[in-house]
């Protein structure tokens, strides 16, 4: 089983994404890969961006109009994905992800900005592989558990506090 990831990082010119996150998003994208068993290999695309940014395409693609902490934008749909014909990849999809709201919830929950970002790229991941939470439930905590395994393999174990928003 191949679990190659290729993971394309990018930034908006202001933000400054701290040393060692890039690393740690790449881990945690191939950590989520090899949890669920995924099978060839898989190409994702992880923008960092600000409040202000995030906030226009929160509005823009989910008719929300307001800062969020990461969107997750899936290109496949029941485990079939486009393919990057000069790869083979599997393309997931994409993530943006607020370094503003990141470090803001860091501060909160009490814990290290690089837990924040890993648990948010974690749970991008896992959406973009089909998972959702938004119905709660049984849904919910299954993807709470894979978020958790994950995190706790890549030394990123939660505290105590437990976010449960969306």
């Amino acid at each position: 089983m191949n679990s190659g990831v290729r993971v394309i990082i990018s930034k908006d010119d202001n933000v400054i994404v701290p040393t060692g996150v890039r690393m740690l998003v790449r881990r945690c994208c191939t950590a989520v890969l090899v949890n669920e068993l995924f099978d060839g290999p898989a190409e994702v695309s992880v923008t960092f961006t600000d409040d202000v940014r995030i906030r226009e395409l929160n509005k823009q693609y989910r008719n929300i109009d307001k800062s969020t902490d990461v969107l997750s934008f899936p290109l496949g749909e029941n485990g079939e994905y486009d393919i990057n014909h000069d790869t083979g990849a599997k393309i997931l999809g994409d993530i943006v992800i607020s370094i503003d709201h990141a470090e803001a919830q860091a501060e909160e929950y009490g814990h290290t900005l690089q837990r924040e970002i890993g648990f948010l790229t974690v749970h991008s991941m896992l959406h973009l592989l089909g998972y959702d939470h938004v119905n709660g439930g049984l849904e919910e905590v299954r993807m709470r558990e894979k978020e958790e395994t994950v995190l706790t393999k890549l030394g990123l174990k939660r505290n105590e506090t437990y976010y449960m928003g969306n």
